[in-house]
């Protein structure tokens, strides 16, 4: 679906495999901290299907603090490296600095996936230099406070209308329109009503006219009595509902079961 540079994107549903790197992360936090045991989870989504795999070395669930440039280089970039060199389709990277934009493309990363949607200093520049797609994601707030009493008017119209911005700065600054890609941020500075009134409603963000991406991966606002790998079958259900309204990107945990269902469901062969 996906040529290994990324450089051209999907015109059906690709499933972008989640390999944090981090100690804090929401459900993974530490289980792949040391290379070896991240090149092998890299492997193993490869073989369940995914389509391409999205490094982050630092975490932004809620309530998260920054890392250091330094701490985040080191975490993410050897493993692209490696990666880059040992799987078979293109690596994303995950992450809102310029500087690591730049060390993880040189090594290997094929496309950026920035929560702040190239908004932090120098970020949109470095992205046009790279030349390679990019992802944009609304968030209200950030990591830290983001989930302290979010509220909108209308969240599809304004998650709309923020992403419709941004991607008009980045055709400005010079992005090609064909390596823009959108995400409504599902978890990122939203109550459970704003986020299930956006899956239902993914379909308006195709008005864009750029492929969407969404994660509902193991996110906080499905039932909280839901566990392991009843949890990962809600979160492919929901990949499911996204895929039939037309995203083009589905960031997930569990790519193996979300692969199952979406074949069960025929929106994948």
């Amino acid at each position: 679906m996906l040529g290994k540079d990324c450089q051209s994107l999907p015109a059906g549903a690709a499933l972008m495999g989640i390999l944090n790197v981090t100690p804090d992360s929401f459900s993974d936090g530490g289980r792949y901290l040391w290379i070896e045991d991240a090149v092998r989870r890299a492997h193993l989504m490869v073989d369940e299907g995914a389509d391409l795999i999205d490094v982050g070395g630092e975490s932004t669930r809620p309530g998260s603090d920054p890392v250091t440039l330094e701490v985040e280089l080191k975490r993410a970039i050897p493993l692209i490296r490696r990666l880059s060199q040992e799987v078979s389709v293109p690596i994303s990277i995950d992450t809102s600095k310029p500087e690591v934009m730049r060390a993880a493309v040189e090594a290997g990363a094929a496309m950026i996936n920035d929560i702040w949607a190239l908004r932090r200093p120098g970020a949109l520049e470095q992205a046009r230099a790279l030349d390679v797609p990019v992802c944009l994601m609304h968030m209200k707030g950030i990591p830290a406070t983001m989930q302290q009493a979010p509220d909108y008017i209308d969240v599809v119209h304004e998650v709309k209308a923020f992403l419709q911005l941004q991607v008009d700065r980045c055709l400005a600054a010079g992005i090609s329109s064909e390596k823009i890609v959108v995400d409504p941020g599902i978890g990122f500075g939203k109550r459970p009503v704003h986020n299930r009134r956006l899956i239902d409603e993914i379909g308006v963000l195709q008005e864009l006219g750029q492929p969407v991406l969404v994660g509902v991966s193991r996110k906080s606002f499905l039932p909280t009595k839901a566990t392991g790998s009843d949890r990962d079958r809600l979160s492919a259900q929901y990949a499911v509902q996204a895929v039939a309204n037309g995203v083009s990107f589905v960031r997930v945990h569990n790519v193996g079961m979300t692969a199952q269902v979406l074949r069960e469901s025929r929106m994948i062969v």
